[in-house]
């Protein structure tokens, strides 16, 4: 699977996919966008999705993104609290 994206940090990787794959509730970050995928009910496969329309990829991602920077929030909330 190719990436497209480009994080700022590349040792940020491992814990970005880290982060996706508990998100997803799978073991595997590379089976997160499917988990997401039949959450919403878009059919996503292994290899070329060009017969998506890009409110389905939209679904796809946004339930991911939006799961990630939430748990993020989260995370960041908690280690506030336990430096006060």
């Amino acid at each position: 699977m190719a990436r497209r994206n480009k994080i700022l940090v590349p040792e940020a990787r491992k814990g970005l996919d880290e982060l996706k794959a508990k998100v997803a509730h799978t073991q595997y970050p590379e089976d997160a966008k499917f988990e997401a995928a039949e959450e919403v009910g878009v059919p996503l496969k292994k290899g070329y999705n060009g017969q998506l329309t890009s409110e389905q990829a939209g679904k796809v991602g946004g339930r991911l993104g939006g799961s990630m920077v939430r748990e993020l929030v989260k995370m960041a909330q908690e280690n506030m609290a336990k430096k006060r």
